[in-house]
């Protein structure tokens, strides 16, 4: 669908690869992440991690002046290692876990939309990536199901 070139964000998070894997695709745990700055909530995920299996999640502004749902098809699923998935409007996305010197990688390349510029979208999903690192390194006790 997008002619626009694909954009990359990426983190490094001080956590397991067994750990970031349940963070980044349990529902309970998607909703205390998924969101580019505090004033947005993500108060419904839905999670059907295999090859064709359906997602969804509702991002809404907490004052509720605005709100979407963000959802796609799995294409692929390597557990501990890739997903990728196409958006429900069409668009591809993969994103990689591995091994680094500072703990676990996380790299998204998305083809963006085109009623947003670039910059704007490339920020605002490195925000969301950067919440996930915050959210992940916060919940580092012996109790991760918080």
């Amino acid at each position: 669908m997008s002619k626009l070139k694909a954009i990359t964000v990426e983190t490094t998070v001080n956590a397991s690869l067994d750990k970031v894997w349940r963070f980044w695709t349990e529902p309970e745990h998607i909703k205390n992440w998924n969101n580019a700055s505090p004033d947005w909530h993500t108060p419904k995920a839905e999670n059907d991690l295999r090859k064709g299996g359906k997602f969804s999640s509702r991002m809404e502004a907490k004052d509720g002046s605005m709100g979407f749902d963000f959802g796609g098809t799995y294409d692929e699923v390597v557990p501990n290692k890739q997903i990728k998935y196409t958006l429900d409007d069409g668009r591809k996305v993969d994103i990689t876990f591995a091994k680094a010197d500072e703990g676990l990688s996380i790299t998204e390349t998305f083809e963006p939309e085109s009623q947003n510029s670039t910059d704007m979208q490339k920020l605002g999903w490195q925000a969301i990536l950067d919440n996930f690192k915050k959210y992940i390194e916060s919940n580092n006790g012996s109790n991760d199901k918080n």
